[in-house]
């Protein structure tokens, strides 16, 4: 990057270029930050929808829900709104928001104070894990702007995440979500208008708001514009990386260290997600290319398998937490996803029979859909997509063989 001149004599740094934004500056303090990134300008609602509607930025916490239409969907004739910052990691996968929030804890408050002054917020909130506020209060204290926000230690659950499971926790309540009628950006904490933003998104429209969205497509793919943190796990370890929009997933193993030939099948989208064998790991990280497997890019967490591996013990060890993350407020996921959970480890056990596949259909079927949260859907979509995937390690065990090595 090259440094250039404002109108007021301020040196602030060029726009990056390349897909390292997020985690480009050498630091977490307030001076490397703005050394990197400049200072937050001023900029106007219809300015700041305007740019994210034609950055395409979508949300990075799974369900990619247009950024732009969040921020409309507050009414501006409604009482002053709350806006959270979510930074709940419930996914035992998913460690980018963490790395985020200890690497670059101004470019997510950048983004935080960015939305609270837009919408004229009468609270700001973040939540995340013990160790990200430690470095998300030692920025505050650097700062002047953020002074307001209330920091909120979350729930170590895998649900914690969901937005009406925060807003609850926060209300000093369970983090379990709720099976709500009325949207949380019409009521949400204390009967307010509520915008929950995860802290990736958040940090994107910080750089959105200095450079605008024709600078935030130079990076990534038309229906995957910019950039994205992946959280990838494979045999040893996890990596965080930042990635282009759209990029092939075998491109993003090399990218963190890992041979796509010693990978023989990669789940996409965290434990919610679905597989992608590994002769298809040319398939690009995008909702349109990941379609045909029943997965999408989500938060950007990705398993990789080694071919010595069970996947079917893997799968069932994914479904039995699964199944133990229940809110236990209905009953497809109270009952529903044990047995599905059970049925599944008999399968990879060699304890099952013929009807063991019938069975796990059937059990899938009674569960999508009807739950008073999406946790049953996205634990039935998982399922469903490992009979897919491992049609003939299915057909092994349902034989009493299984010819991989380790066994999770």
């Amino acid at each position: 990057m090259t440094a250039t001149l404002t109108s007021r004599g301020i040196t602030v740094p060029a726009a990056p270029t390349g897909a390292s934004r997020l985690l480009s500056a050498p630091g977490p303090s307030r001076a490397e930050h703005l050394a990197t990134h400049g200072p937050l300008p001023d900029i106007a609602k219809t300015s700041l929808v305007t740019e994210l509607e034609a950055s395409g930025l979508g949300g990075r916490g799974g369900a990619a829900f247009p950024t732009w239409r969040k921020l409309t969907a507050i009414d501006p004739r409604s009482d002053r709104p709350v806006v959270i910052a979510n930074g709940a990691e419930g996914e035992p996968l998913s460690v980018k928001d963490a790395t985020l929030l200890t690497r670059a804890p101004h470019l997510v408050l950048d983004g935080l104070m960015t939305l609270a002054r837009t919408l004229d917020a009468a609270e700001v909130h973040l939540a995340s894990g013990p160790r990200q506020l430690a470095s998300v209060r030692a920025a505050i204290a650097e700062r002047t702007d953020a002074r307001e926000v209330r920091l909120h230690e979350t729930a170590d659950t895998f649900i914690s995440g969901e937005a009406s499971a925060l807003v609850n926790s926060l209300r000093g309540g369970r983090a379990v979500p709720t099976d709500r009628t009325v949207r949380l950006t019409d009521a949400g904490l204390r009967g307010r208008p509520t915008l929950v933003q995860n802290v990736e998104t958040l940090a994107h429209v910080a750089l959105v708001a200095r450079w605008g969205a024709e600078w935030f497509r130079t990076v990534g793919t038309a229906d995957e514009p910019g950039t994205r943190l992946l959280s990838i796990t494979a045999e040893h370890g996890t990596r965080v990386v930042e990635a282009a929009g759209g990029i092939p997933i075998r491109r993003a193993l090399e990218v963190a260290g890992i041979d796509p030939d010693r990978v023989a099948a990669t789940l996409v989208g965290g434990y919610h997600g679905a597989w992608v064998p590994g002769d298809r790991l040319d398939t690009a990280l995008s909702r349109t290319a990941l379609a045909p497997f029943g997965a999408s890019p989500g938060a950007g967490i990705l398993l990789a398998i080694p071919p010595e591996e069970c996947p079917l013990d893997t799968a069932a060890r994914i479904a039995t937490y699964l199944a133990s993350q229940s809110a236990r407020q209905c009953g497809p996921c109270l009952n529903g996803l044990p047995r599905m959970a059970e049925t599944l480890t008999d399968l990879a056990t060699g304890r099952a029979d013929g009807y063991t596949e019938t069975e796990i259909h059937r059990l899938s079927a009674l569960v999508a859909g009807r739950g008073s949260c999406h946790h049953p859907d996205g634990t039935a979509r998982f399922v469903l997509s490992t009979l897919q995937a491992f049609s003939a390690e299915v057909a092994d065990h349902l034989g009493g063989r299984c010819g991989r090595r380790i066994h999770p």
